[in-house]
């Protein structure tokens, strides 16, 4: 029952925290959930894009003006979700000025608001952004869980593969599904 109020995902670029901070935020905003899996069936699950699900890429948008503008908009209240959350992609890329924005957020966010932070590069993340967040480290994954995924894609796909070039594929991408997938 106890939520924090950000979460810092860092890792290899390609093996899912992008993904991991979208699956978090939809059980977060699901306004039917009892458990720790949102239900699938409430007009926020069954919503394509939740408008109470707001995702920055930090490459793009790193200027404290757009920091600033989500600060402005941290303060109004979900429209549908239990929350509103704010996905920041790359978010080691955020200017000084940016980060320094950012952060009187995170010293009193509002109790609708979390963020989750998606980085490749946490050591360029501030100390005190970091101090404020909770932090999952993710790893590459293992050649055979790679080969199992590329295995599932290719049957569902109805792709013929060998496969040894799926275990070739795996170890080329050197632990990312994404370059695997690509790759395939």
């Amino acid at each position: 029952g106890r939520i924090a109020h950000a979460y810092l995902f860092a890792g290899p670029r390609g093996i899912g925290k992008t993904t991991t901070a979208r699956l978090l935020a939809r059980a977060l905003l699901c306004a039917e959930r009892k458990g720790p899996e949102p239900c699938g069936t409430c007009v926020v699950c069954r919503d394509a894009q939740p408008v109470d699900l707001i995702e920055i890429d930090a490459a793009s948008n790193r200027r404290i003006d757009d920091v600033r503008t989500l600060r402005e908009n941290v303060k109004y209240a979900p429209s549908r979700g239990r929350y509103k959350i704010y996905i920041v992609d790359e978010v080691h890329q955020l200017t000084p000025d940016s980060f320094n924005a950012l952060l009187k957020t995170l010293e009193e966010p509002p109790a609708h608001v979390k963020f989750i932070f998606a980085t490749t590069v946490p050591q360029k993340v501030p100390p005190t952004i970091l101090s404020r967040c909770q932090r999952f480290d993710f790893r590459r994954l293992e050649t055979k869980t790679l080969v199992e995924a590329l295995s599932r894609i290719a049957k569902q796909e109805q792709i013929a593969v060998e496969e040894a070039a799926l275990y070739a594929i795996a170890r080329a991408s050197e632990g990312s599904l994404r370059d695997a997938e690509v790759i395939l």
